[in-house]
């Protein structure tokens, strides 16, 4: 430290001092004033990518919601953006939770979770359900400012649907065949109660992921489900031969029908026609009898000696046999 022997020299120093001072601080405060400028530039504008949506809070109160893009807000702390990812699919998982999904085949935790996946069924029967609730945010400023968890409470509305779904069936309605009709069911009955509170969430799916009995009954479980399966497939033979029998036999007990109604419409169109024919000769005969008669007796012979190959007629008062003329096939035709 300097030591002053003429208070002059003190004075001047400190005067010196304030000078350098008064220079260097002009200075450092043109920096700082060109750093804060710049920090407030870069600040003042954001990105939000296409899978997103922004929320802009003004002193901490909603202000706009922003689509993907460059955006501009005022700095300085006073507009505040949330990003939310809006066209990203959520995934909820129930009874189990995927550990790592980026290889080709998902790995799972080893956690037990049969808080979430151990269920009644309508026949006071136990089964595990394990099952995933997909979902987006659709309203974003709804989903951030309309109740502080939002995930834990669509949490809490699946399982208590799923348990109210699953408990209106049987347990091999939920083994079996109902898990689709389940999911549906779920999802609607999920997304009631979402837009009742009005949360800005939209189900996508609800899917059951595997369905068992618990591990105690699961070999009984199993050989009932063998049982039925095979008496299913007994019932199923047994419709295929029904089946292929009965419409043959169907076939042609109508064929048999359909040329018995041939015939018989063919025999009942000969009668007519034969009786409108004997109608029309009867006609005839009632104007001429005697030629009607005659030319009947010649056209009746003319038909049978037609038929015939070798004709002989006999005369009784006639002895001896003499040919009358040579038929086309060589034949003698002689009368006595």
């Amino acid at each position: 430290m300097r030591q002053y022997n003429d208070p002059n020299d003190f004075i001047n120093d400190m005067n010196r001092f304030k000078m350098e001072f008064k220079r260097n601080g002009k200075f450092a405060a043109v920096i700082v004033l060109i750093i804060v400028v710049a920090i407030g530039i870069f600040s003042s504008f954001y990105t939000v990518q296409p899978d997103e949506e922004a929320v802009v809070l003004r002193f901490g109160r909603y202000l706009d919601t922003n689509p993907p893009g460059l955006h501009f807000k005022v700095p300085m702390g006073v507009d505040k953006v949330i990003k939310v990812r809006t066209k990203r699919v959520h995934q909820a998982e129930f009874g189990f939770r995927t550990k790592n999904s980026a290889r080709r085949r998902s790995s799972y935790s080893n956690t037990n979770f049969d808080d979430e996946s151990l269920m009644l069924t309508g026949d006071l029967n136990v089964a595990i359900v394990e099952w995933v609730v997909q979902f987006q945010i659709a309203d974003p400023y709804k989903f951030l400012f309309q109740t502080s968890s939002p995930e834990r409470n669509i949490r809490d509305v699946s399982e208590s649907i799923m348990r109210r779904v699953v408990g209106d069936r049987s347990v091999t309605e939920v083994l079996t065949t109902g898990r689709v009709e389940i999911g549906s069911k779920a999802q609607e009955l999920i997304q009631e109660v979402l837009d009742r509170y009005d949360l800005g969430i939209r189900v996508v799916t609800v899917k059951l992921q595997d369905v068992n009995p618990p591990d105690v009954v699961k070999a009984s479980f199993n050989e009932v489900n063998e049982a039925k399966q095979e008496q299913e497939k007994v019932i199923n033979q047994a419709e295929e031969a029904y089946n292929k029998i009965i419409p043959e036999a169907r076939g042609k007990a109508n064929k048999l029908i359909s040329e018995a109604e041939g015939i018989g419409k063919a025999v009942v169109n000969r009668a007519y026609g034969d009786a409108e024919k004997f109608l029309a000769i009867l006609t005839e005969y009632r104007k001429a009898p005697q030629i009607t008669r005659k030319r009947i007796y010649l056209e009746t012979l003319e038909g049978i000696y037609s038929k015939l190959n070798n004709l002989t007629i006999v005369d009784s008062k006639i002895k001896g046999l003499l040919p009358i003329f040579q038929s086309n096939s060589g034949n003698s035709t002689t009368k006595q």
